[in-house]
């Protein structure tokens, strides 16, 4: 008889409330540096912001978001798709340089059956050579070698130096918001 393998943390995820309150990808232009903090907000900008997914598949899964609550692209400005993907573009090369991943796995879920739907999110996630073992396949369970809040204190010195050498319009190295 085998012993069952325990991943805890997904009965959050799937009895936790959907879709009902606040969107939690919204946030605000006066949320404070501790909110940010608890939200895992690694970037922040005018138009967009990136966010550790909560419940990643791998570790430093990013969820890079435009500031606008729209749920289909083609309804984003020009202005707020240009943010996105550029954040997109940025988040894939802080990725690579502080994760050291071989590749990534890049995506939109769009519909009802996205997860949160009603807020366009892009994922971002690394990946290694053999990085799916046993687990998914045996268990449906995954291993997450590192905690969020060391994920994100890992990852956030890269986003300050990423945004400062590409000096992404509307964004802020410190996770702050401004206006150009």
């Amino acid at each position: 008889m085998s012993a069952p393998i325990w991943a805890p943390w997904r009965i959050d995820y799937i009895l936790g409330p959907k879709a009902h309150g606040p969107c939690v990808f919204c946030v605000s232009d006066e949320a404070p540096a501790e909110e940010l903090h608890a939200r895992h907000v690694v970037a922040r900008g005018d138009r967009a912001l990136v966010m550790l997914n909560r419940y990643p598949f791998a570790s430093g899964h990013l969820l890079v978001i435009p500031r606008a609550h729209v749920q289909h692209v083609e309804e984003l400005s020009e202005e707020d798709y240009t943010a996105l993907f550029s954040l997109v573009r940025t988040s894939v090369t802080v990725l690579k340089k502080a994760l050291k991943c071989e590749g990534l796995n890049v995506g939109i879920n769009l519909g009802a059956t996205a997860g949160i739907a009603e807020h366009l999110h892009v994922h971002v996630v690394p990946r290694w050579s053999g990085d799916t073992n046993f687990m998914p396949v045996v268990a449906d369970t995954r291993v997450v070698p590192q905690a969020l809040d060391a994920t994100r204190a890992h990852l956030e010195p890269y986003f300050v130096e990423a945004l400062r050498a590409r000096s992404v319009p509307g964004s802020s190295p410190d996770g702050s918001s401004h206006r150009a």
